[in-house]
């Protein structure tokens, strides 16, 4: 249903928050005086490395290992005590590298103890892990030990060899000849190109391969490191997923000769790396890291992608590469190859492929995904124009077909590229049925937090053709504020950030203040207030505006986990008058601030209690502050 004269069916319309679709394709290290006692060596046994595809760790061991962790997790983060328990715990680690690496609870202990291990260790242990590589990489539980591993190139990489103790190398007559990390990352990024499809079309291969990437590098993504952490750790598993937030390192500069030549090998199939599911994470991965370290190349394998694509039998509709875009494996890649693609590819791609097809897309239950992509890469007026007068006359059936995802991506280009935001604000008050009567636009922002039109969050009843009724003042204070959805605070978010956000300012300060607790409360919508409060768009008379309707609320607000966070930031920008107001009224309650855990804090953070004994004290502190904040300020305008 597009934005024309509202149906029956229209009337009543609850916008699905999102469609989601299927993503799954020690020799006695000594104890700190005081503390348990020093767990015992595994007794007899210890020789080779077992080699066997089945290894096998005793009882015995798998005991001692986990006293080991237990003291060493006691022990003082620094001294020579701890280094001595580390080096022998290692140690008994490399007799059993192997049969450790492939039990479900070693592999969980080994990973904690590459943690803690210094350089030369680490590389006695790889050493000792690398005859059976293969087995190791592909391997359920021997896979995270390799991932761990090399997650620690960040911290050790640099490590100069001689900051290892010398008794170290006259106990065992190897450590001449051990090779550094960077051979040992080196000889494994050639183990993995000699056969790279097998590792990269492993289910627990590609993993290896994937993290092998990064190191190469020198970039960390967060989303790998929680997938990786995910996988022993339930409580990750449920943790709410994030952006990604690339963490940068030095590298040698071999690592991004070797990247390149790792990343060539996805060239000779291409075809594999875009239909299949468990290889095409890899190609994922791979343009990711390179867009940010060697970007010519990272162009050169996205041309080779739609190269390909393109040259497939056209379908009926249109270009071949609109098929990939409907298919599970291929829209994912394509995703990742919109994100990376510069301007003026995105120019080609959309004239030659996506133009007259997007609301098509906009529709379908994958496609729209990679269509958010293209919309949040979307950076030039030029690109966003076309893309608009093509997408807005649908904005309206979008939301009903449960895409909401789409909208916010194209309100998100307006609001980057500063175009089109008068005209997409007037399209969203018109979906949500509450442009006419203008009353009805106070009420604009819990419907865009709910998605939700305006007839299901009042729970009226419109007949089809009648005159939508005027909005009534009194029914919308008397309720509680709707669902927040983490869609509908990111469109409120954008729409702070207009150049004119005055209309959704409005409806904010409407909230009564106990709906404005709930929503600084909610785990989305505390966002929208950080939005307020950071908005370079919201003037300072706005701001205040909006937040006095808190004032009576701050208890509430500080005894919050979300709630709490908001009103630090409040205090943050707040002037010394408005600090004086806050402190007095969380004063009035001290007693209970102290025994709420986030309460507790902000008390802390307000310094109520210096507040309440020492009052000039007080003010003498935070005008102190605020002279810094002041300069600081100034600074940072010049």
């Amino acid at each position: 249903m597009g934005l024309g004269p509202r149906s029956s069916h229209a009337a009543g319309r609850r916008f699905p928050a999102g469609g989601k679709r299927d993503r799954r394709a020690k020799g006695s290290g000594r104890p700190p005086s005081g503390r348990q006692p020093q767990p015992c060596p595994p007794s007899e046994g210890r020789t080779e490395p077992l080699t066997d595809a089945h290894p096998h760790l005793s009882a015995e061991a798998l005991g001692y290992f986990r006293r080991a962790l237990s003291a060493l997790k006691e022990a003082p983060e620094t001294g020579e005590e701890r280094e001595l328990m580390v080096h022998n715990v290692l140690k008994e680690v490399e007799a059993q590298a192997l049969a450790l690496a492939t039990n479900r609870t070693g592999s969980e202990m080994l990973q904690k103890l590459l943690e803690f291990s210094p350089l030369k260790p680490l590389c006695r242990v790889w050493v000792a892990l690398r005859p059976n590589l293969r087995f190791v990489a592909c391997h359920r539980c021997g896979v995270h030990v390799l991932q761990s591993a090399l997650l620690q190139l960040p911290r050790l990489l640099g490590s100069p060899a001689e900051e290892e103790e010398e008794e170290e190398e006259e106990e065992d007559g190897k450590d001449g000849s051990l090779e550094t990390m960077e051979e040992l990352v080196l000889g494994l990024a050639a183990e993995v190109c000699d056969d790279f499809l097998f590792y990269c079309g492993d289910t627990h291969g590609s993993f290896v391969v994937r993290t092998l990437l990064q190191v190469l590098g020198g970039t960390l993504l967060d989303s790998e490191r929680a997938r990786h952490r995910g996988s022993q750790s339930p409580e990750a598993q449920r943790a709410p997923s994030r952006e990604c937030k690339p963490t940068d390192f030095e590298v040698p500069e071999t690592f991004l000769n070797c990247l390149q030549d790792l990343s060539s090998c996805f060239l000779k199939d291409i075809a594999v790396f875009i239909t299949d599911k468990i290889s095409s994470f890899c190609l994922q991965m791979a343009l990711q890291i390179l867009h940010r370290k060697l970007p010519q190349f990272c162009a050169h394998l996205c041309n080779a992608v739609i190269g390909y694509l393109s040259s497939r039998n056209s379908s009926a509709d249109g270009s071949p590469l609109l098929l990939f875009l409907r298919d599970q494996t291929s829209s994912r890649l394509l995703e990742q190859v919109l994100l990376v693609s510069e301007p003026a590819r995105l120019q080609s791609l959309f004239e030659d492929h996506f133009q007259g097809h997007l609301q098509t897309l906009a529709a379908h239950p994958i496609a729209n995904f990679p269509l958010q992509r293209f919309l949040d890469a979307v950076t030039t007026p030029e690109l966003l124009s076309p893309v608009f007068e093509e997408l807005s006359p649908a904005l309206e059936a979008v939301l009903a077909q449960g895409h909401p995802g789409v909208v916010i991506a194209l309100v998100g280009a307006c609001r980057r590229v500063g175009t089109h935001q008068a005209q997409v604000l007037q399209l969203l008050l018109e979906a949500f049925h509450c442009a006419e009567p203008a009353s009805r636009q106070v009420a604009c922002v819990p419907l865009f937090a709910a998605l939700m039109a305006y007839e299901v969050y009042y729970g009226l009843a419109e007949e089809e053709g009648a005159v939508p009724a005027e909005h009534q003042v009194e029914m919308a204070t008397a309720r509680d504020l709707g669902e927040v959805t983490v869609l509908g605070s990111l469109l409120l978010q954008h729409l702070l950030h207009f150049s004119s956000p005055s209309l959704v300012l409005r409806s904010l300060g409407a909230l009564t203040g106990p709906q404005l607790l709930t929503l600084a409360q909610n785990p989305a919508g505390s966002h929208v207030l950080d939005a307020v409060l950071t908005s370079p768009s919201v003037t300072r008379k706005q701001r205040r505006r909006v937040l006095k309707t808190l004032k009576g609320q701050y208890v509430a607000l500080a005894c919050s986990r979300h709630g709490s966070r908001v009103l630090d930031a409040i205090w943050s920008g707040a002037a010394l008058g408005a600090r004086k107001e806050i402190a007095a009224e969380l004063g009035e309650r001290n007693q209970e601030l102290m025994r709420d855990p986030f309460g507790h804090h902000v008390a802390r953070n307000v310094a109520l209690t210096t507040f309440l004994k020492r009052r000039e004290a007080w003010e003498q502190q935070q005008g102190a502050v605020a002279k810094r904040r002041r300069a600081l300020n100034s600074i940072l305008e010049d």
